[in-house]
């Protein structure tokens, strides 16, 4: 099981300044890296608060240089929003500068506010991802490569500084259609998902919902490595809990406004904090999601991994404006705690019916 950080660097007012979110982001990196985090993972966003990383690309290149092991993966460059020829080279430099450490995030995107701002049509997404998604393949494993699609129109062209990783570093395809799923499925890449705020039901339903997918591919979702997006967070301080998860939902209410059109601001940057028809109380998250004691996230985490059964966790580090010491403290707990007691429960396989104390301290 690997476990990775998800920096969404947000600005959840002008209390925050931008170059303060993104150096919270610079030393979660550093701080997951120390911790034995396997990957540092970062989100691509335009135009608001909702995310302030406008290219996880230059992310990886910048972190690269203040560590040594930890991978370093986008999540996800939105594919439709770059030219394909100019993200083959970054991809390149990203891999070259990082030592082979980049992992390849890739999704269609889903905000209309972002697609207007840069010209695209949003219902063109998924088509645009697809070409996409065939000229990253053609440009990274051939020397000399042309296209020739309904949006995209490539001549011969040589990408100068090639990929570490041959042929290609690991991608990680996220989305909200079975086919573009399938695709990667059959093409043994891997899979980015998320059950957002919502409970062990909906765990169980993403499960079947991959293993249906994967089935009508003729595969078995096992074969498949997928990661699992998820907001966890572990103390005995229910001040500190409350507080990530009023940061959470923060997090959600702007996604959805921005997904569902319905995002409203008083400045043209800051998006308002509105609660939508998906909202949930403070109350329901602590329910649904592995929050509270170390023993307590330990036990549901376990329980969440028996579900859906991932090869790799993400966990949700910078949400809103959570307090950036307590969070660097929380990364280490993981580190020091939490990690190796999952990963000591999943080789021993006896995780069922093991209390999360015996785990800790054994």
């Amino acid at each position: 099981m690997e476990f990775g950080v998800f920096i969404l660097a947000q600005q959840r007012g002008y209390h925050q300044t931008s170059q303060q979110v993104i150096k919270n982001a610079v030393e979660q990196t550093v701080a997951a890296e120390a911790a034995g985090f396997d990957t540092a993972w970062y989100a691509e966003h335009h135009f608001n608060n909702y995310s302030l990383c406008p290219s996880p690309l230059m992310m990886v290149a910048h972190c690269a240089g203040l560590t040594k092991r930890i991978r370093l993966g986008t999540a996800v460059c939105v594919l439709p929003l770059y030219h394909p020829a100019r993200l083959l080279g970054e991809i390149g430099f990203a891999d070259t500068v990082s030592n082979g450490r980049l992992d390849l995030g890739i999704g269609s995107g889903y905000q209309q506010f972002e697609f207007d701002r840069f010209g695209v049509d949003l219902k063109d997404s998924h088509s645009l991802f697809a070409e996409f998604y065939e000229v990253l393949h053609a440009g990274m494993q051939e020397r000399i490569f042309s296209y020739a699609g309904k949006h995209l129109n490539i001549p011969p062209t040589a990408i100068a500084v090639r990929t570490t990783q041959k042929p290609m570093p690991p991608i990680w395809v996220t989305s909200g259609h079975p086919e573009t799923l399938g695709r990667a499925i059959r093409d043994n890449h891997n899979l980015f998902v998320t059950a957002l705020l919502n409970g062990t039901d909906a765990i169980k339903a993403l499960r079947e919902r991959l293993e249906g997918i994967a089935a009508k591919e003729g595969r078995a979702i096992d074969n498949t490595r997928f990661g699992f997006l998820r907001c966890a967070y572990a103390s005995d301080n229910e001040s500190e809990v409350t507080s990530y998860l009023d940061n959470a939902r923060f997090q959600r209410r702007l996604s959805e406004s921005l997904k569902f059109r319905r995002a409203q601001s008083d400045d043209g940057y800051l998006i308002k904090e509105e609660a939508g028809p998906n909202d949930m109380s403070l109350e329901t998250m602590r329910k649904n999601l592995p929050v509270g004691s170390v023993n307590q996230v330990i036990d549901r985490m376990l329980e969440e991994i028996s579900i859906l059964k991932p090869s790799h966790i993400a966990v949700q580090t910078q949400l809103g404006d959570f307090d950036q010491r307590t969070m660097l403290k929380q990364i280490e707990l993981w580190g020091s705690k939490i990690i190796p007691a999952i990963r000591k429960e999943l080789r021993s396989g006896r995780n069922e019916g093991k209390v999360a104390g015996e785990a800790v301290s054994a």
